[in-house]
């Protein structure tokens, strides 16, 4: 069976490769052995994303930001604000990902901890400190919900999004929003649109689900909140959750192509692609479609 991508008109191709090619990926530390064959399936200086796990010590993430650098890819760590133990070894470790590795953006979050950990309750604190700019970070992204955050208001959301826009002004750091994914493309289209009435300037990755096993999309889905989709596979049954997860996911990525061709120029600038533990495969879906 062919994929949407297949199907489509040559300026839409075009379209949708160009999404690809500002496209973004997360790699789990597990699969850092695997960074040289990624790199080899997608554009140089590629950005990928380290997250930040519970008890994974800032040494490591920096040896992740050291490897992909050396392979070729453009690193962007998380910084996880709930798990940040100490405000001086967060300091240090900053300056050296800035310094050694190239690190110019990093990926701003509360984190999944019920309190903190240390000086830091959340990415409003961490951005507020000016640790960012004054280790030489000159880009932030921030987390959006297209389906809202299973234990945040969207008022509250809205009034987050606003202070760290205005803070992020104050500092001369640029700022961008990485989403969560979606299985609705519709919802994807209308958190876009969204964007661009209230804030035109901000651009966005929108996240979508890379190709990988149901179960652990399952898992991260319900951590993450994408409520509406998970009710929609569950009434379908487990049937399409496989369909959805195991053929080429490149349905949400035309909607999208045909939003950015349609607002040019416009907000969306690229899509932040889940791995969920194949980035590989992940790597190399991407690149069959930005070759078209």
């Amino acid at each position: 069976m062919s994929s949407p991508a297949s199907a489509i008109d040559l300026g839409l191709q075009r379209q949708l490769a160009d999404l690809l090619a500002a496209s973004s990926l997360e790699l789990a530390p597990r699969e850092l052995h695997r960074a040289g064959e990624m790199a080899a399936l997608l554009p140089a200086n590629t950005c990928v994303y380290v997250p930040s796990l519970p008890g994974l010590p800032l040494a490591r993430t920096l040896e992740a930001v050291a490897a992909l650098r050396a392979v070729g890819l453009d690193p962007v760590p998380h910084v996880s604000a709930r798990r940040i133990l100490d405000r001086d070894d967060f300091k240090s470790f900053l300056k050296v990902a800035v310094q050694q590795h190239g690190v110019h953006r990093v990926l701003v979050i509360g984190g999944d901890e019920p309190k903190a950990k240390g000086p830091f309750a959340d990415s409003l604190e961490v951005l507020q400190s000016g640790i960012l700019a004054e280790c030489g970070v000159r880009e932030i992204g921030v987390s959006g919900y297209p389906e809202g955050h299973p234990k945040i208001s969207p008022l509250a959301l809205q009034q987050s999004f606003e202070r760290k826009v205005q803070m992020a002004k104050d500092q001369n750091i640029g700022l961008y929003v990485v989403t969560q994914f979606s299985f609705s493309a519709t919802r994807m289209v209308e958190f876009c649109s969204h964007m661009a009435r209230i804030a035109p300037q901000v651009g966005i990755y929108m996240g979508v689900a890379g190709p990988t096993d149901p179960a652990a999309l399952a898992r991260y889905a319900q951590r993450c909140g994408v409520s509406v989709s998970l009710r929609a596979l569950r009434h379908l049954g487990a049937g399409i959750a496989k369909l959805v997860t195991h053929t080429d996911p490149s349905e949400h990525v035309v909607a999208l192509a045909r939003y950015a061709r349609s607002r040019e120029p416009g907000n969306l600038v690229g899509l932040h692609v889940y791995s969920f533990g194949g980035v590989v495969r992940t790597a190399r879906w991407m690149g069959e479609l930005i070759a078209g």
